[in-house]
């Protein structure tokens, strides 16, 4: 009987363990879509300042899409500004959100997005990607450390 009293033990131990790792997912997925809403909002206003400080403020800050590499929330933030100069405004498709809480200072997001964007004076034209970022916790808050443009937007 003693046996059976520590096995149940060790299953209700268990089973708050997991439970409390769903409800942790879950509360890193809201905390995520909270701030890359705000992300979305400061891009869709052409907010430089404001996009910025929610890089992560590192030499490792990576925006890796069509074929170049930038690295760098200054250098980030200039290529930003450049797109803003024509039309440029991101309609994600939140249905589709995904975060993976990595560790407590980790968080790995993917969801797809329809770019309207076009050059100054140019027409512009909508482009979905699948958009795939890391998000890393400081003591100032969550920041984005790379961003990853992926064609292919279907999630399965």
């Amino acid at each position: 009987m003693r046996h059976r009293s520590v096995s149940t033990a060790f299953l209700l131990i268990a089973l708050a363990i997991a439970a409390g790792g769903r409800v942790s997912a879950a509360a890193g997925e809201a905390e995520a879509r909270g701030f890359f809403a705000k992300f979305v909002a400061a891009q869709n206003a052409h907010d430089v300042t404001g996009v910025k400080a929610m890089l992560w403020n590192s030499p490792d800050m990576l925006w890796y899409g069509r074929g170049v590499e930038t690295r760098g929330p200054d250098a980030v933030a200039d290529r930003f500004k450049e797109y803003y100069q024509g039309t440029w405004h991101l309609e994600p498709d939140m249905s589709q959100f995904r975060a993976t809480v990595i560790s407590s200072d980790v968080m790995q997001i993917l969801v797809p997005i329809v770019f309207t964007r076009g050059l100054p004076g140019q027409p512009s034209q909508d482009n979905k990607f699948l958009i795939s970022q890391t998000l890393v916790h400081d003591a100032n808050g969550w920041h984005v450390a790379s961003i990853m443009p992926i064609a292919n937007t279907q999630l399965k």
